[in-house]
């Protein structure tokens, strides 16, 4: 990437993984963060930020080494993974790409690295995040709802089932590896569930995905194993059109507790509220950032934590959320929102374009 001295450039930063959150940094330089899944913040500087899978992070670089052969004319750009689970093989390596002032005198030796956290640093991911407030100014207002008509607490999971007669299976005693919300493991149904709701198909899906797990446990303790199994179903979560609808998601110790990126379709949302261990839902509420949380796409839930988030159902149609870990949404840790259809002609949900191919 070449730059100037004395100019300042714009990051747009995407992580296109699939199964991992990420550190990124600019050796030489601090990154001013100024938005988040293209919603403007409130600028703060950092040496790196944590990205999850799908994610997107707008940032600003000031050029501003020196360019009189004193300092390196090249610094490497680079990411590392930012893994939770210490029972997953991760590739701990450093990907790079080098950042180098065209207008310097070139450096003899190598560029230089910047220094990230360590791949297990749940302390310097966690700090990251807090700092994540939306701008609040005329231009960009916030809309943050206060009273909620759904309360949702979704419990995230990676399970097992009993494994096929003609499948090879990875799991604890030599079940099938799966992964649940509320311990329900989705299952894609052949005819997608949008044609269905849409032309009212029957027995596609079924519309009473629980608003709270079945069973309530020490969701962040070490747990037997018999916990771990999962039912599987194509439960769906139908919401009237105009609801406030809160979402607090509580990781698990079921097979490893982890970080969870989760991603809601067709809608963004506040992230109003994050902790570790069990949410409370006495206490917890309290602590909620109502006056400039970050309006995101993605939320990191954190390991062996919640997170909560606030989104206004005012699209109506058909949502698909799971978990931007690629493994965990084929393996059923997703669920669908079914938004109903408003009052008004532009509340109503659109018909397929003519031109749309079918899957």
């Amino acid at each position: 990437m070449p730059v100037e001295h004395g100019k300042t450039y714009l990051l747009r930063i995407i992580n296109a993984g699939l199964t991992n959150e990420m550190f990124f940094g600019v050796a030489g330089h601090r990154l001013t963060v100024v938005g988040t899944d293209g919603r403007y913040l409130k600028p703060f500087t950092v040496d790196h930020i944590m990205i999850s899978p799908g994610q997107t992070m707008n940032a600003l670089l000031e050029a501003d080494r020196a360019t009189d052969g004193s300092a390196n004319s090249r610094y490497y750009m680079a990411a590392r993974t930012f893994a939770t689970d210490p029972q997953l093989r991760v590739n701990n390596s450093t990907a790079t790409a080098i950042l180098e002032y065209t207008d310097a005198p070139p450096s003899a030796g190598p560029p230089d690295l910047p220094s990230l956290p360590a791949v297990d640093d749940i302390a310097a991911a966690t700090a990251y995040t807090a700092q994540l407030r939306s701008l609040v100014t005329k231009e960009h207002p916030v809309d943050v709802p206060t009273h909620v008509n759904e309360h949702m607490l979704v419990t995230i999971a990676v399970n097992q089932l009993p494994c096929g007669a003609n499948e090879t299976c990875e799991g604890p005693r030599g079940n099938r590896l799966a992964a649940s919300l509320n311990n329900v493991s989705f299952v894609a149904p052949s005819l997608d569930v949008l044609d269905a709701y849409y032309y009212s198909i029957r027995g596609v899906y079924e519309p009473d995905f629980p608003n709270k797990p079945p069973l309530f446990f020490n969701f962040t303790g070490s747990l037997p194993l018999e916990l771990s199994f999962t039912k599987r179903g194509t439960k769906v979560k139908v919401v009237e059109y105009g609801a406030v609808v809160e979402v607090v998601f509580q990781d698990t110790g079921i097979l490893g507790a982890m970080s969870h990126p989760m991603h809601l379709h067709g809608f963004s949302f506040y992230a109003v509220g994050r902790g570790f261990g069990i949410f409370d839902k006495k206490t917890d509420p309290a602590t909620y950032n109502l006056v400039d949380p970050p309006y995101q796409n993605t939320v990191s839930v954190p390991k062996a934590g919640w997170a909560a988030i606030r989104f206004r159902a005012a699209n109506p149609g058909v949502w698909f959320m799971h978990c931007h870990f690629d493994r965990h949404t084929v393996w059923g840790m997703d669920t669908v929102f079914i938004v109903k259809n408003g009052k008004t002609p532009d509340a109503q949900m659109m018909p397929r374009p003519s031109t749309m191919p079918k899957c």
